[in-house]
């Protein structure tokens, strides 16, 4: 199927924040030297394997970009950032510890996706829509085999509109499990309007 589009969404490998114990959402936490490691060793796998990638896609934070830069250096692909693949804007929890925060800014029972998320973030359908549109900015580049190094929220609200699904409400609905360089391998196929999920893996 020569119009074939072949998407790789994978998440970064393990970031400061994470050992921090600190939120991430915008907050534009490095990667650790584990989270090097880890993509280093996601690269290597792919290169034994013979996997090429036309393009890497990646969000704007650091965690995300080094990653791509990582893998790109070692198979040889070209690095482009979208913003639109950036983590879900959790507004004021961005870099607080999750003790403080949680102190702050308690859990509501109940939060319905258009709501702005700790009064100043995202909703749900603003996230939903953005990871739309960044979905629609690597199929719009055509026929080819794309990475695209991200975050879990957003990863997840991409993964979301490929299934159809709507944004979760109070997190309850469809989850996709990215751990660390956890990547989930798709191809579209834009005469059809078919898309196959090929690969997930968690970490």
């Amino acid at each position: 199927m020569d119009a074939e589009i072949r998407v790789t969404f994978m998440r970064h490998g393990r970031a400061q924040h994470h050992t921090d114990g600190k939120h991430g959402g915008h907050y534009d936490s490095a990667l650790t030297e584990l989270g090097k490691s880890q993509v280093r060793a996601r690269a290597l796998t792919w290169q034994a394997e013979g996997v090429r990638f036309d393009c890497i896609v990646a969000s704007t934070l650091q965690r995300a970009l080094t990653s791509a830069q990582i893998i790109g250096e070692i198979l040889g692909a070209p690095v482009e950032t979208d913003t639109d693949w950036m983590e879900m804007d959790n507004g004021p929890l961005a870099g607080m510890s999750r003790e403080v925060a949680l102190a702050r800014y308690p859990k509501p029972a109940f939060r319905n996706p258009y709501e702005p998320f700790c009064g100043s973030g995202e909703s749900d359908w603003e996230l939903h829509c953005r990871a739309a549109r960044a979905v629609e900015h690597v199929v719009r580049r055509g026929a080819g085999n794309y990475l695209v190094i991200a975050h879990g929220g957003i990863l997840n609200a991409a993964m979301r509109t490929i299934v159809g699904a709507q944004p979760t409400v109070n997190r309850q609905g469809i989850w996709f499990a990215f751990g660390d360089t956890g990547y989930a391998r798709t191809a579209y196929e834009p005469t059809q309007h078919q898309w196959l999920l090929e690969e997930l893996r968690t970490s």
